[in-house]
């Protein structure tokens, strides 16, 4: 008997809401970090292209790693793994820099949304040791 996870289809939305959150994200602050903050934090962009655009394409790749989840929780529950981890640094590292070096508080309203994605992933992990891999 194939064994199912009990809501299913709640888990899966949470982790196609998780892959758009990320692709997102990810995309906006790939191509126009320099105009939000210039224009919207008021604070000069960071000097170097390439140090914003490794970190939105990290936060990027992980959406397509939400995205196979998404279409495969059964095959790929270790993404959520490395999600949670991806989730717990970028939100230490937020909180630490909004609360003592000046940056923008946006930064850790994406690190609270983390600490709520996080929660919801350590659910579906207790629920898919429980249900499938008994």
């Amino acid at each position: 008997m194939e064994r199912t996870l009990k809501n299913e289809k709640s888990y899966r939305n949470l982790f196609l809401i998780a892959a758009l959150y990320d692709f997102i994200l990810g995309l906006v602050f790939f191509v126009f970090l320099p105009f939000f903050f210039e224009n919207v934090f008021k604070i000069p962009a960071p000097n170097y292209p390439g140090f914003y655009q490794a970190a939105a394409a990290f936060v990027f790749v992980m959406g397509v790693g939400f995205y196979f989840v998404y279409r495969n929780m059964y095959q790929n529950a270790d993404i959520v793994k490395l999600g949670i981890v991806f989730k717990v640094v970028y939100a230490t590292l937020a909180f630490y820099y909004v609360f003592f070096q000046d940056m923008p508080v946006i930064f850790s309203i994406f690190g609270a949304l983390d600490i709520i994605f996080i929660v919801f992933f350590l659910f579906y992990l207790r629920a898919y040791r429980k249900e499938i891999q008994i």
